[in-house]
C-alpha cells in the first residue's frame, strides 16, 4: 500500500539538482525515510540497514567493509544506508569512494539524529552531498487535497495517489505520520504509546545521548504538556526538580533527534517592547500528545481542542516551510502588554500574520491582534488570514480573509 504513496519531497530528490550528489535525508523516526529510500531506488540497488544489530556490529568490526564490498562491485549501483548515524565512520569511506568517482555509486543516506554526527565531529561530506529533511505527513500529501493559498505546494498528480483523508479531530488527537495513518483507528493508539518507549530505549539509552533516562522520561512528558507554550524553564525545573542547565540540554536532544524545534519571536523593527523568549513545539500532534499522556479520545477535544489546532496548523505551515528552503520562516509574535500573533510566515516576498481560531464563525474582533501588526509593519505585512473551521472563506476586513483549515 505504502508503494503508491507518493511524497512530496520526491520531487526534489528525483530532480537534476542532485545529480552526482550524495543524498543525506533526515527525519525523526516513522516519518517514512526507509519506505521513501526504497521508493527512490532501482530494484538491484544495495541496500543497507544499520538498524540491524548483526549488520551495524560487522561493519563497526571491519572498518573497510563498505570500500571493500564497493570496490568488489563491476558496475554502477544505487547504495542505499539507513540511519547512517549509527556507524558515522561510513561517511569517511562514502567520501573516499565518492571522490574516486562521483558517477560509479548512487549514495542515498538516512538519518534519525544528528545528535552523534554533530557531537562526534563526523564527516557530512561538505561539497559533496545535498541535506533534505523528511516531515509527517503535509495536506498536500493527501487525498483531494485543496489548493492551499498559505504556501501553495504543488505535487505531480500523476505519480500521486495520496494518503487518507481525515476530519480535523483525527488530525489533532493522531497527527501525521504516514505509518499512524495508515493505521486503523484501534491500533492508532497503542501505536504512539509504544513511540516513546522505542524512543526512549533505541535512541536515548542504547545511544546514551543523555545519563539520567528517568529524569529524560520525567521531562519528556512536561515538555509535551508545555508544547506550543512560551518557554519558562525556571517554572519546569520546579515541576521537575530538575536543573535548569540539563533542562536546556535535554531540549537540544530533542532538537537533534528532529522530534521538536524552537518557535523564535518576530523581533522586526517597531518601538513596541516585544517577548524575546522562545516557544517549543513538538513535531507532531499524535506523538506530543501520547508523550503528554494525554487520551486519544474525541472527548479529550472538547477541553483542548484549541490548543492543539493552532499546534496542528503550526507544525503543518513549519514542515511545509522546511521543505521550500531557508527563506520561508516562522515566528510568533507577542508583546508585553499581552497582543499576540499566533503566527507570523516570513517569504521572500512579504510577512504574513497568521490567528488561529476554533471557531466556524470568525468576527472582526477575531482578528483584532492581526490588524495591530500590519498597522505596526505596514511596510512588510499587507495581508493576514484567520485559520478557522468556517466552511467557506470569509472576508474579514479588507486585508483580512478567514479561511477553513482545509485550505490553509
Amino acid at each position: 500500500m505504502h508503494a503508491i504513496m507518493s511524497r512530496w519531497i520526491e520531487q526534489k530528490l528525483r530532480s537534476s539538482l542532485s545529480l552526482h550528489k550524495v543524498r543525506l535525508i533526515f527525519g525523526a523516526r516513522q516519518t517514512g525515510k526507509s519506505t521513501l529510500l526504497r521508493r527512490l531506488a532501482p530494484s538491484n540497488a544495495l541496500f543497507i540497514n544499520l538498524q540491524d544489530r548483526r549488520v551495524r556490529l560487522r561493519f563497526e568490526r571491519q572498518p573497510d567493509e563498505l570500500i571493500r564490498m564497493l570496490k568488489a562491485e563491476s558496475r554502477k549501483r544505487t547504495v542505499l544506508i539507513d540511519e547512517i548515524q549509527k556507524v558515522p565512520a561510513l561517511l569517511d569511506d562514502i567520501q573516499l569512494l565518492y571522490d574516486e568517482d562521483p558517477e560509479r555509486f548512487e549514495f542515498i543516506l538516512t538519518g534519525s539524529s544528528a545528535r552523534k554526527l554533530r557531537y562526534s565531529t563526523a564527516n557530512l561530506l561538505p561539497g559533496r552531498a545535498h541535506q533534505y529533511h523528511l516531515f509527517p505527513l503535509i495536506s498536500t500529501e493527501r487525498q483531494d487535497a485543496n489548493s492551499s493559498i498559505i504556501l501553495p505546494m504543488a505535487i505531480d498528480k500523476s505519480l500521486h495517489h495520496g494518503f487518507p483523508k481525515v476530519d480535523i479531530e483525527t488530525l489533532l488527537l493522531y497527527g501525521n505520520l504516514p505509518g499512524i495513518v495508515m493505521e486503523q483507528e484501534p491500533t492508532r493508539k497503542a501505536t504512539l504509546e509504544s513511540y516513546a518507549e522505542i524512543y526512549l530505549e533505541e535512541e536515548i539509552r542504547w545511544e546514551a545521548l543523555v545519563r539520567n533516562v528517568g529524569h529524560f522520561s520525567k521531562f519528556l512528558e512536561l515538555a509535551a504538556l508545555e508544547s506550543g507554550q512560551i518557554m519558562n524553564l525556571t517554572k519546569l525545573s520546579q515541576q521537575s526538580g530538575i536543573a535548569v542547565a540539563t533542562l536546556r540540554s535535554f531540549y537540544q536532544v530533542l532538537i537533534d533527534t528532529f522530534i521538536g524545534y524552537w518557535l523564535p519571536p518576530f523581533r522586526g523593527r517597531t518601538r513596541k517592547r516585544l517577548l524575546t523568549t522562545p516557544m517549543f513545539c513538538f513535531f507532531d500532534l499524535g506523538v506530543r500528545n501520547a508523550l503528554a499522556r494525554i487520551s486519544l479520545t474525541k472527548q479529550s477535544l472538547q477541553i483542548q481542542a484549541g490548543t492543539l489546532f493552532q499546534q496542528w496548523v503550526l507544525t503543518e505551515l513549519w514542515h511545509r516551510c522546511g521543505y521550500l528552503g531557508r527563506n520561508y520562516c516562522l515566528y510568533f509574535w507577542r508583546t508585553v502588554s499581552g497582543a499576540e500573533v499566533d503566527i507570523v510566515l516570513e517569504t521572500p516576498d512579504e510577512v504574513i500574520p497568521i490567528e488561529v481560531k476554533w471557531t466556524d464563525n470568525p468576527r472582526e474582533t477575531d482578528a483584532r491582534h492581526v490588524k495591530l501588526f500590519m498597522q505596526t509593519y505596514p511596510n512588510r505585512a499587507k495581508r493576514g488570514f484567520i485559520v478557522c473551521r468556517s466552511p467557506h472563506r470569509l472576508q474579514i476586513t479588507k486585508q483580512i480573509t478567514a479561511i477553513p483549515w482545509q485550505e490553509m
